[in-house]
């Protein structure tokens, strides 16, 4: 058994590595717009990826390879001026002293050209150039092509201004690097992302100290301070460098986690069925491991051979000191490593990498500490029944975590397998599990007979964790349970809902004043679905239609269905009746899913991408409506926009404040009655 699990654990790695190795932070998309007949204006449109950058053509001594535009020579046209660009993020490095210009989310170049001829020809060239994240750096090349077709040019056009511009244009970013270098700041992206690593690596540091009370680690602190404290003036050196390096060793876990998962990872990792349903594989494994019916052991020649090593001496005898203890406390300690591990995959760079750090910090501080002030080990706890007790509980907290990795595939693919009240239902049954073992009533392999009036602790909390299960009751039958509605499945999915009967039949309750007027079926309507009794669509162009018959603005919410974020707005914002009421009378809803997998377009409506590659599903059109239209692809997002198309409000992310929201949604309204009506009410 321990053999094939830690085989099974080894295939799962290879395979994920295998799928998910390729990067490609930059997709394109060629667009040929008509000034006149005899002119045209080439578009490269670039959909950079989230936390990368795409460098400009210019730069100012700094180390960066510029994106360059190489057009094949053609008897049909010639170019007027060279490509241009929007104006580019400048950040100066004072450690290199020099200043790059780069773009983030998309940027479109533009490159004008006079027609020649009157019959239609393509333009091609390649485009080479670099992407870079956080230090690491992926070259581009791809190839480009425009179609020119029905211009009919008269008259050679004079292009000296159109010219003189473009080479303009260069100086400009020049004189703006070198202006803007000294006083360049950190963008609101990259402090966000500062921020989250922070509190991951807090995270990840408490996942440390509960390791360190696992029963094949606890133990250990005083027989490894005892040794220390034997070497004399050498003591406290050598367990600095004990702490290091275990530091290290977990940090060098962390490297190739990020070499093998890289923030191209995260949207996989969002919607994908395999890596979702192999991380709910592997957390239901650790929840095995720590209830006790099985070890996940390394090779015993593996310890056998770091304990030999440990007789070098120096600091390469600690080093496999050190090492000899993570691959010993290895079955305690990788349920709570690893689960560090997989919530840090699809994150930046950076992220396995900080995960592992705050979790060999969490271990090896103690350690050190204890070595420092051995009085210290007088006020520890001593070892015992305690410390299965709690690998228990986190076995309990594990499997819940697993029904979320099978959550999200299940409604990105419409499965059908959890829907709101059975995923509710297993987590009452393993909360009142846990409930009733932790007042004894349930025993499990290595749990000793310890009588729980001799552990007020555990008795608390024993009710707490039953006033968890009674607080999830009432949403069998449709209560919003916001404390917990993001890790929910959406309240479309359940069967059962009393205050949806409420409103369709008795005409009372919260939000009955409401009512929707679709002009039309919508479409899709059999597969998904609105919470709260809101009405909408889910089709961007048959929304678009239908706010032009009604004369009102579009609410756009791009969602998805594995998208925590976006059902804990809906349970906290969109329930609320003056939310919904706006909803129903000032706009036209169509909310866009773009992780569907399942829903297929008509073969009419399929298009393709700008790779070429078509796209057949609902999930693949709303993502590209959002990336080439919008300019974002976070979910979930929000705009308010004319049923022409034109942005009115907008964007807005994760809002959860009611009062927010509703000036978000006034705004959008405000906007496009001053566009139709010129007239704006009073309030």
């Amino acid at each position: 058994m321990k053999k094939f699990v830690i085989g099974a654990f080894a295939a799962i790695i290879l395979l994920t590595t295998s799928l998910f190795a390729q990067e490609n932070p930059v997709t394109w998309n060629f667009k040929t717009v008509k000034v006149n007949d005899s002119i045209a204006e080439l578009q490269f449109q670039a959909q950079i990826q989230e936390n990368w950058h795409l460098y400009s053509q210019y730069h100012n001594n700094g180390m960066e390879r510029p994106i360059e535009f190489s057009f094949k020579p053609a008897k049909g046209y010639k170019r007027i001026g060279k490509v241009t660009e929007p104006q580019a993020t400048v950040h100066y490095d004072p450690v290199f002293n020099d200043t790059s210009l780069y773009f983030l989310k998309s940027v479109t170049f533009k490159q004008k050209v006079q027609i020649l001829q009157n019959e239609d020809f393509t333009i091609k060239g390649n485009i080479s150039g670099q992407a870079c994240i956080e230090g690491r750096c992926v070259a581009l090349e791809n190839k480009f092509t425009f179609d020119i077709k029905n211009f009919h040019p008269t008259t050679e056009v004079d292009n000296t201004n159109e010219v003189a511009g473009a080479e303009n244009t260069q100086d400009t970013v020049i004189q703006n690097i070198e202006n803007t270098a000294e006083n360049a700041v950190v963008g609101t992206e990259e402090s966000e992302e500062s921020e989250s690593l922070w509190s991951f690596f807090l995270v990840a540091f408490f996942g440390g100290l509960v390791g360190l009370l696992m029963p094949c680690v606890f133990p250990m602190i005083p027989m490894t301070v005892s040794y220390f404290m034997k070497q004399g003036k050498k003591a406290k050196l050598n367990a600095l460098l004990y702490g290091l390096s275990i530091v290290i060793i977990y940090v060098i876990f962390g490297i190739i986690l990020s070499l093998i998962f890289g923030p191209d990872f995260a949207n996989i990792l969002s919607t994908h069925w395999i890596p979702n349903l192999l991380f709910a594989v592997i957390f239901i494994i650790f929840a095995l491991s720590f209830f006790g019916y099985f070890e996940i052991t390394l090779p015993s020649s593996w310890v056998n051979k770091s304990a030999k090593m440990e007789s070098a001496g120096g600091f390469i005898g600690i080093f496999f000191m050190a090492l000899t203890l993570v691959l010993v406390s290895f079955s305690c300690t990788l349920p709570i490593a690893g689960a560090v591990a997989l919530n840090s995959v699809g994150g930046s760079l950076l992220k396995p990498i900080i995960g592992m750090l705050g979790f060999s910090l969490g271990i090896a501080i103690p350690f050190t500490l204890f070595a420092f002030f051995p009085g210290l080990l007088k006020k520890m706890p001593k070892s015992g029944g305690w410390m299965n007790t709690l690998k228990v509980v986190l076995a309990f907290v594990e499997l819940a975590f697993a029904l979320k990795f099978i959550n999200v595939p299940d409604q990105t693919y419409h499965w059908g397998i959890l829907d709101r009240e059975v995923y509710l239902a297993l987590w009452i049954v393993l909360f009142s599990l846990l409930g009733f073992y932790l007042i004894g009533k349930i025993k499990f392999p290595n749990d000793d007979d310890m009588p729980v009036q001799d552990s007020p602790f555990r008795f608390t909390i024993a009710i707490l964790t039953f006033a968890f299960v009674v607080y999830m009751i009432p949403g069998m039958f449709g209560a919003p349970l916001k404390a917990i509605s993001g890790w929910l499945p959406p309240m479309t999915t359940q069967d059962f809902d009393v205050n949806q009967i409420v409103r369709q039949e008795s005409g009372t309750g919260t939000g009955s004043s409401t009512t929707f007027n679709l002009n039309e079926t919508p479409l899709y309507e059999d597969q998904l679905d609105l919470p709260h009794g809101i009405k909408g669509y889910f089709d961007y162009d048959q929304a678009l239609r239908i706010a032009k018959e009604q004369n009102k603005p579009v609410f756009i919410d791009f969602t998805g269905h594995g998208c925590v974020n976006c059902r804990n707005v809906e349970n906290a914002v969109w329930i609320d009746p003056q939310v919904r009421k706006l909803f129903a009378e000032e706009f036209v809803v169509v909310a866009l899913y773009v992780d569907d997998k399942n829903i297929q377009l008509p073969e009419d409506q399929v298009f393709n991408d700008a790779d070429g590659d078509p796209v057949t599903t609902l999930g693949g059109k709303n993502m590209y409506i959002q990336n080439t239209i919008y300019k974002e692809n976070s979910q979930p997002c929000y705009f308010v926009i004319d049923p022409d198309g034109t942005v009115l409000a907008g964007p807005t992310y994760y809002e959860k404040d009611v009062n927010t929201y509703m000036d978000f949604l006034k705004s959008g309204i405000q906007a496009y009655k001053e566009r139709h009506d010129n007239s704006v009410p009073e309030e």
